[in-house]
């Protein structure tokens, strides 16, 4: 309960009369200036209560007296952004990805244009900068399965790979040698060595001399007699030891037995003209492309 306001006897500081089993609140104020300081907020808060949107309402919300709007201002700071890349964006549009990248100034839009599209749309499968991820190829390096020329990269990213939504895609499949019964365990093994020997790496030489006319016979056709690949097919090189679904004898084995085959959408008619192409410009700088 409040007492009687005294002095404190140690600093001499009037009491406020409040005491609490034995210990007196100091009569203490707050300095001028920071009570000022305080009352000038509350001023410059109502301020901007009045010149700026503030309160929300169940329709809508106080407008201000400058009618100010962040949102809008933002949108037509977008809007002027996109009118000055327009011009670079129509320049693109009208010409092929060669001629793209033979012009400096457009190749250096493209490159920069492409890396953003394909941070939004193709590094949650190929990985950031194509570094590749999972049995997803990685594009950063010069082995291409369906060609790393300009124009095959452009094929591919508008077409895709394997995919019901766009009848020019991409297409070919391996056959399953093991689940369709056209070789058996022991034929598998003997090829899956001869493939390995092919890149050089450690074979078992009596089963790759045995799998050399099984692999001339079922597999050269599309991956060439000496295992260079086709991109016109989408078979891959077997000469430079670069595996999507792995390299060691049991995953060489397990895709000849029964393949797994990569899907990828088409990305004509999701995205605009000019995104394709400096895309395509950009897939084809991470790799040194041919």
């Amino acid at each position: 309960m409040p007492t009687k306001v005294e002095k404190d006897s140690l600093t001499g500081t009037e009491t406020t009369g409040h005491e609490w089993d034995g210990i007196k609140e100091l009569n203490t104020p707050l300095p001028k200036w920071w009570l000022y300081t305080f009352y000038a907020t509350i001023v410059f808060s109502v301020i901007w209560w009045i010149l700026y949107p503030a309160w929300p309402s169940l329709t809508g919300y106080t407008p201000g007296i400058l009618g100010s709007n962040q949102r809008l201002e933002v949108q037509q700071r977008l809007a002027e952004a996109r009118a000055k890349q327009q011009v670079w964006l129509d320049k693109i549009a009208a010409k092929s990805p060669a001629e793209i990248k033979a012009d400096p100034e457009l190749a250096r839009f493209a490159l920069v244009g492409g890396a953003a599209a394909f941070g939004t749309n193709c590094a949650p499968c190929h990985g950031v900068g194509g570094a590749g991820q999972g049995f997803f190829p990685a594009l950063v390096d010069d082995d291409w399965i369906w060609g790393g020329t300009l124009e095959a990269i452009e094929t591919t990213i508008r077409h895709g790979i394997r995919n019901a939504d766009d009848p020019e895609a991409r297409t070919s499949a391996m056959p399953a040698f093991g689940a369709d019964g056209i070789l058996d365990r022991g034929q598998i093994r003997d090829v899956a060595q001869f493939v390995l020997g092919l890149s050089g790496s450690a074979a078992d030489k009596a089963a790759a001399e045995r799998g050399a006319p099984l692999y001339a016979e079922n597999c050269a056709s599309c991956h060439g007699e000496a295992g260079e690949g086709n991109p016109d097919l989408g078979a891959p090189n077997l000469k430079d030891s670069i595996w999507l679904y792995g390299g060691t004898a049991e995953k060489i084995e397990a895709q000849i037995w029964r393949p797994r085959l990569g899907v990828m959408p088409p990305w004509q008619g999701r995205l605009p003209e000019e995104t394709i192409k400096m895309l395509t410009v950009y897939v084809h700088a991470l790799g040194g492309g041919q």
